[in-house]
């Protein structure tokens, strides 16, 4: 690379389809005069039985490039066997120094970046963070493109201890999801506590896994008067309407379906706690848990399971609870409802974790000190190569990428 031209990046990303989702985690780059920002993302996206139409190529900070897939939702691995026609022709045309994917290795996406690359440093961002050996032939290409990748960027210790197991040998550096602080912001006039039933709010996919269950239980044994009000939509709704009926609550909990951005928020902010209370089966181990800090900006705390990720994201902005565990839920309500202190005290602390750790600033940082030590790292391996060393270069400990 010429020592005077910025650093070309080439990320793809199909979370990016959408502004909302993933895509403005890259506009604090427009400040950087060292980085030339490439994005590719899908035009359309199937997932959850909901299809995608890609946000308009006008976004500061990276070029966009919106294009075709295809087997955007073919065979049983669904979406991880998209692939893109023409991302060949891009690689040529733009001659990248990093390629970076947002997608896990074992995606057949991250094959095709892997085997057109050419010079480029690949830098992998990881989440998925259960173990398994997976089905040919995407354990194979799995092992192919860790063996190849440059940098990985993890979600959590339990990604990355995947990735390691896998094979992957290189630096590793931790990455959150980042708020828009200007959606996901405290309520002008905040909720009152103490002066009503301690009100509780799930936003998410209505499925077993993540725990409802065990929230109506602990309703029905906790002494406090307490609500839930449930904002998503998921083939779990009729049981869960069902239980709400069985079990009385009906007066106690009501549900509606998918929102805005903006509208979650104002949703969140008639909140005195939200929860996540999934629970960890041989498919599922919660990898983030965005509604966890985006309910933390708007200065509502967090009641989450011991699932995954769920403590770390949680950090003081929240309580803790075993997985699977009524009882120790309704305990664990009945103090929350008496201690209005303490709400306030966890709700300060919420928003304190988000601001150090999960803002679209934070995790721009994260992804630009990655770019520059995986191209950093490839293009000494190639000068020693060159040079006819076979030594190794160490990276330094500015890219640890925990600033």
């Amino acid at each position: 690379m010429s020592e005077n031209r910025r650093l070309r990046v080439l990320s793809i990303a199909h979370p990016a389809v959408s502004r909302d989702v993933g895509r403005r985690r890259y506009y604090p780059l427009a400040t950087r005069d060292d980085l030339d920002v490439h994005l590719v993302v899908p035009a359309t996206w199937h997932q959850f039985g909901r299809t995608t139409t890609a946000d308009p190529p006008d976004d500061p900070g990276v070029t966009v490039h919106v294009m075709p897939i295809r087997l955007p939702k073919a065979g049983p691995m669904g979406w991880y066997l998209h692939f893109y026609p023409g991302l060949r022709k891009l690689i040529r045309r733009l001659d990248p120094d990093v390629i970076h994917l947002w997608e896990e290795p074992w995606s057949v996406v991250a094959l095709q970046a892997c085997l057109l690359k050419g010079r480029a440093a690949l830098v992998m961002e990881v989440d998925q963070n259960i173990l398994k050996t997976l089905p040919p032939p995407f354990e194979s290409i799995r092992r192919h493109v860790l063996r190849n990748t440059a940098h990985v960027l993890s979600r959590s210790p339990d990604a990355t201890a995947v990735v390691r197991a896998r094979g992957y040998t290189g630096p590793v550096s931790p990455i959150g999801y980042g708020v828009d602080l200007d959606t996901f912001r405290p309520a002008a006039e905040p909720r009152r506590s103490g002066t009503s039933a301690l009100r509780l709010g799930y936003v998410g996919r209505l499925v077993e896994e993540k725990g409802l269950d065990d929230a109506l239980d602990a309703m029905t044994r906790a002494r406090a008067d307490i609500t839930l009000s449930i904002l998503g939509e998921g083939p779990y709704e009729p049981r869960l309407r069902e239980r709400i009926a069985a079990l009385g609550l009906t007066e106690r909990v009501d549900m509606r379906g998918w929102a805005s951005p903006a509208e979650v928020a104002r949703f969140m902010h008639g909140l005195d706690a939200l929860i996540l209370l999934t629970r960890t089966t041989k498919a599922v181990r919660e990898q983030f848990g965005r509604v966890i800090v985006e309910a933390q900006s708007c200065g509502v705390p967090v009641i989450g399971s011991t699932c995954g990720a769920i403590p770390d994201v949680i950090g003081d902005g929240g309580w803790v609870v075993p997985e699977s565990d009524p009882a120790t839920l309704a305990t664990t309500l009945d103090s929350i409802a008496g201690a209005p202190p303490e709400r306030a005290e966890k709700s300060a602390g919420g928003r304190g974790n988000v601001l150090a750790r999960f803002t679209y600033d934070a995790v721009a940082q994260a992804l630009a000190t990655s770019w520059i030590a995986a191209a950093a790292e490839t293009n000494s391996r190639e000068k020693s190569h060159k040079n006819g060393s076979s030594g190794k270069t160490t990276v330094s400990h500015s890219y640890a990428g925990n600033e």
